[in-house]
């Protein structure tokens, strides 16, 4: 048995945890993810309920809900689908939705047992919605189609009758036919729409057929798909599943998911009503909250290779906090920053356990270039003006404010909405953080703030001269936050001209601005 009391980072063990860590990263449908359950997560995605499941890239979305998938089949009575966003995302609307209901419709048809499979006829219903759906999917979304109709008829005429140039003559006691053209339009929404009944009946007979008694629809990666169509393809399957055994599991990130448009008639879901939410963030609203529960994630990790207690040992009094404030919360940060900083201290020969400086360069990894390399890839050309925001806020708090932390005015928030939209993105990307939605503010500026600190990839390692660090997560005798209500006012008329210069022509790019906005100061011992 190792000596517990002896704890070294260079403990084979050790190597055993960073391999274990490495493969949670990698998460497929067809393999069993290294997942760890702190809050009782599974068990909200097995119940019977329509759930979204938000959380930030990182979060364990994707480990949580592919745990799920692979549990299933190994339960009875139990059909699950696993859908990912990604291989639909560039589909125009409703392609997108049609894509996603083949993968439905042949997703229940083979989960029958292979013996009714094989008996199954081509002419049953569901292979012909396969069918027609596909040839659907090809087609134009809308084309004019020209019907031909023949009408017969028996005519008794007495005598000879003269008829317009052109018509049909018709004889004494003999059959004629009369041919009749109509052009119209049609829409692959309207077929859609027609048939939305005959696919939940047919999908409810082919469930029966595999012998189960509930399917769980997973659809991961949901705000890959552009906002403008989400409650759109949301709405239509809340409709095709309501009332039936089939439940819908959508993971998605926040401020990028839009579940409801509202107009002449509502489009899309409510939040508690239609559906039920499962939220992954860890955040800095609650600083301790989030360091226990990410210590308890690592802890039972640790455990799987027999290390008892890990965080007790590894971390100096200091390093525990500074790992939880370097990650941002986000799981998968923290466990690839606690990686890199066992291989820093490794390589400095410093294994006792892990410093704040250890894992401030183990950050390197995370940093904001990281982060809005992200950020352009799920936006596309969407990402621009947010990036000229985030650029513009690291411009306002380290080289006009020399702060670390900033306030948006709630009263901002309804002139400024879409603004403000971008705000929470720049929260989703994990650039800033929130530290508390309904901050006062000191200097006698009137009304309630939202509460933010940038991201300490931007500040922390090297450590700049010259700028406060704004304490959040420590309060004073009046148990307020340390710094917060002295944090500066950003104002979102301000967001709005960063993000309308976006669309003139750069000359420097957004991360060689943020570079030039921090400087090259010299740094200070960590």
């Amino acid at each position: 048995m190792p000596d517990e009391t002896q704890f070294d980072l260079s403990d084979s063990r050790v190597d055993k945890l960073m391999s274990l860590i490495q493969n949670t990263f990698r998460v497929r449908e067809n393999h069993d993810p290294v997942y760890v359950d702190v809050g009782g997560h599974p068990e909200r995605i097995e119940a019977p309920q329509h759930v979204v499941v938000f959380g930030r890239r990182g979060s364990g979305k994707s480990c949580l809900l592919v745990h799920y998938h692979r549990q299933a089949h190994k339960h009875r009575g139990v059909t699950s689908l696993y859908i990912q966003s990604d291989e639909i995302k560039i589909l125009p609307y409703p392609d997108l939705l049609i894509r996603l209901l083949l993968d439905i419709l042949t997703g229940v048809a083979s989960a029958a047992p292979w013996h009714r499979r094989l008996l199954r006829s081509p002419r049953r219903p569901i292979a012909n919605h396969i069918s027609t759906l596909r040839r659907l999917l090809d087609s134009a979304e809308v084309q004019r189609v020209t019907e031909d109709s023949e009408a017969s008829y028996k005519a008794q005429v007495s005598g000879d009758v003269r008829l317009p140039a052109g018509s049909i003559g018709l004889s004494e006691g003999r059959g004629s036919s009369l041919r009749r053209s109509a052009e119209f339009t049609e829409d692959k929404r309207d077929y859609l729409e027609r048939h939305l009944s005959d696919f939940k009946r047919d999908l409810a007979t082919a469930l029966r057929a595999t012998g189960n008694t509930t399917c769980m629809v997973i659809v991961d990666d949901f705000y890959l798909v552009h906002p403008s169509v989400q409650p759109d393809v949301i709405d239509y399957l809340h409709r095709l599943f309501r009332g039936t055994a089939f439940y819908l599991k959508i993971g998605t990130v926040r401020h990028r998911t839009s579940l409801s448009r509202h107009g002449a008639q509502t489009i899309g879901v409510e939040l508690s009503q239609d559906v039920e939410e499962l939220n992954l963030d860890q955040t800095f609203e609650d600083v301790d909250g989030t360091k226990a529960y990410l210590a308890q994630m690592l802890d039972s990790l640790a455990q799987k290779v027999g290390i008892v207690g890990l965080t007790s040992k590894a971390f100096n009094p200091d390093g525990l906090l500074d790992l939880t404030l370097a990650s941002g919360g986000v799981p998968r940060d923290y466990l690839n920053i606690f990686v890199e900083a066992i291989k820093f201290a490794r390589g400095q020969k410093r294994t006792k356990w892990l410093t704040p400086t250890a894992i401030y360069k183990g950050a390197d990894r995370v940093s904001y270039r990281t982060k809005l390399s992200n950020l352009q890839s799920d936006l596309g050309t969407d990402a621009s003006p947010i990036e000229k925001l985030f650029a513009d806020l690291v411009t306002f708090c380290l080289k006009e404010k020399k702060k670390t932390a900033f306030l948006i005015s709630q009263e901002d928030v309804t002139s400024y909405s879409s603004e403000h939209d971008a705000i929470k993105q720049l929260m989703d990307f994990k650039l800033i953080h929130i530290v508390d939605p309904h901050a006062s503010a000191a200097s006698g500026r009137q009304g309630r703030f939202e509460a933010y600190t940038l991201d300490f990839s931007l500040f922390m390692e090297p450590r700049l001269r010259g700028i406060e660090h704004v304490e959040f997560w420590k309060v004073d005798e009046q148990r307020r936050r340390k710094g917060i209500r002295e944090a500066p006012h950003y104002e979102l008329k301000r967001a709005r001209g960063a993000m309308e210069r976006a669309a003139a022509a750069a000359t420097v790019s957004v991360v060689e601005q943020i570079r030039l906005d921090i400087g090259s100061d010299p740094t200070e011992p960590s």
